[in-house]
């Protein structure tokens, strides 16, 4: 393991925050710019750096680890900080779409850039918390951090609707976070551990298991709260509408990234500490995530005709696949769901950034506006198809191994939902590939070629390219060597994931 003569958590946190404190404090404009870039640079380098030299038989141990006093150590609450292998592939993920969407927020000359590239230095700096923290309450706290300025950003900087887009943002998300909050502290109290350390949670709960009745109300709790947050249906509707509005840079790190700690938290804290909750739960929460989310917001997704909802109802889609996995209760699921995670997060992320360019060349999101759109700019459109096949899952992405291997998990659990939720690909593919040959091929409309006759379109700048590149990049990475992720994912669901004998194991290996 790498010997750094400083905690690689600890500053990957601290930078985005001290530089979003420094131009609180005034900081003029060109400095803040300049420290901004250290600001997301930092944390996605050292989140390359710790999966670099991140143990390959480290299992479910926390490595990276340090321990900070907060005072608070009479109510069990310490800062720390630490890295396993469930955590590890979300906290790159973190580290590299904070650095796309930061270079992409500083070249965007939004107005009162300074306040905006503040806010987003907070949501990075909560983002890279909430995947390091070992202390639920942390874990807790960071997420709360990065979220705040998500309200702030769409109300601020938002477009059309974006009023009551931050409105029902807040109210969702609010409750969410509330009942993911009450079922938090009820594993606390009624778990006797007098402490919100995981690692003591969870030797605590494995000696000493609750009551399978209160482990159902529990994970009750947890599983509506948490998945509030990601948009299970029907609770979804949040989603679209929040990332229609929001900035660029800011969907992409909720859509991204932020959206992922529900599921995180069903993964690494909810299952392994409620297994026999979760049981009692997987037949409500699988039926939910296919009919729901993948067939029905699905079918919604394909007759959208404005293109940021379309991107925007398709992450909601995709996070059906992810509550599949859950529910199979299985550690070949949850695997799949993580590598889900990590190739969603990168690829929903991207799409929004080449969104919002297709937008500054047409200034429309309608789909019925546009069309040609490839014959001016080829390097968007090679992006844009790039984007969109990753999305539908094709091999050579990192997505077709996350969602083959929820496909293979479910098929144990349930062969006619599997046979569904593979559907969900057919679906993805007409509104995905129908969605490119409108913007980029055939004839253009009379409306598009108005405008750019007045403003000729340019292709990608390379302050467009640059995010573009990191994040296809990883895709590709991803999906040429799944084991970069996997094989610690192996190590740390095999042996101790989820309590023994509560759940089935299979792995990921094979991958």
């Amino acid at each position: 393991m790498s010997q750094l003569p400083f905690d690689p958590l600890f500053v990957s946190i601290a930078t985005p925050l001290a530089v979003a404190l420094a131009i609180a404090f005034g900081l003029p404009k060109r400095y803040s710019v300049k420290l901004a870039y250290v600001g997301f640079a930092v944390p996605a380098l050292l989140a390359l750096h710790c999966w670099y030299h991140f143990p390959a038989g480290a299992g479910a141990d926390y490595v990276f680890a340090t321990q900070y006093s907060t005072g608070l150590a009479s109510l069990g609450i310490s800062l720390k900080l630490g890295l396993n292998g469930i955590a590890l592939p979300l906290f790159v993920l973190a580290g590299l779409v904070g650095l796309a969407a930061g270079l992409y927020a500083i070249q965007s000359q939004a107005e009162r850039l300074k306040h905006y590239l503040m806010l987003l230095l907070i949501m990075q700096g909560g983002l890279m918390g909430v995947f390091a923290s070992v202390d639920i309450f942390f874990f807790y706290f960071f997420h709360e951090l990065a979220l705040i300025p998500t309200f702030i950003m769409v109300g601020v900087w938002g477009g059309r609707d974006r009023n009551y887009a931050a409105m029902k943002l807040t109210i969702y998300l609010t409750l969410g976070a509330m009942l993911s909050l009450i079922g938090l502290i009820a594993i606390y109290v009624k778990s006797g551990a007098n402490s919100f350390d995981l690692v003591t949670l969870r030797h605590t709960l494995v000696a000493t298991p609750l009551a399978g009745g209160l482990q159902k109300h529990l994970f009750g709790l947890l599983m509506f709260g948490f998945g509030i947050l990601v948009s299970l249906w029907p609770f979804h509707t949040w989603a679209p509408l929040g990332y229609g509005a929001a900035p660029s840079s800011a969907a992409m790190l909720h859509a991204g990234v932020l959206k992922k700690f529900g599921l995180y938290g069903l993964i690494q804290i909810a299952l392994p500490l409620l297994p026999l909750g979760a049981s009692q739960w997987t037949t409500v929460l699988a039926g939910l995530a296919v009919f729901g989310n993948i067939l029905v917001v699905g079918f919604i997704t394909m007759a959208q005709r404005d293109l940021k909802q379309m991107v925007g109802y398709s992450s909601v889609m995709h996070m059906g696949y992810a509550f599949l996995g859950i529910a199979c209760l299985s550690s070949l699921g949850a695997g799949g769901v993580v590598l889900l995670m990590v190739a969603h997060g990168l690829s929903v992320a991207l799409l929004f950034l080449l969104t919002t360019s297709i937008h500054h060349r047409t200034h429309t999101f309608d789909l019925n506006e546009m069309g040609g759109l490839a014959q001016k700019t080829p390097v968007l459109a090679a992006f844009f198809v790039a984007a969109t096949l990753a999305s539908i899952g094709l091999p050579g992405f990192a997505n077709f191994w996350g969602e083959l291997t929820i496909f293979v998990a479910a098929w144990t659990y349930s062969k006619v939902l599997t046979a569904c939720a593979v559907g969900g690909i057919i679906i993805s593919a007409v509104y995905g590939l129908r969605t490119a040959a409108r913007v980029f091929f055939g004839t253009p409309t009379e409306e598009l070629a108005r405008v750019t006759a007045a403003h000729p379109p340019a292709d990608l700048r390379w302050s467009e390219k640059l995010p573009a590149i990191i994040l296809l990049a990883a895709l590709l990475f991803i999906g040429f060597w799944p084991k970069s992720l996997s094989t610690p994912l192996n190590a740390a669901l095999h042996p101790a994931w989820p309590a023994p004998g509560a759940l089935p194991l299979q792995t990921t290996s094979g991958k």
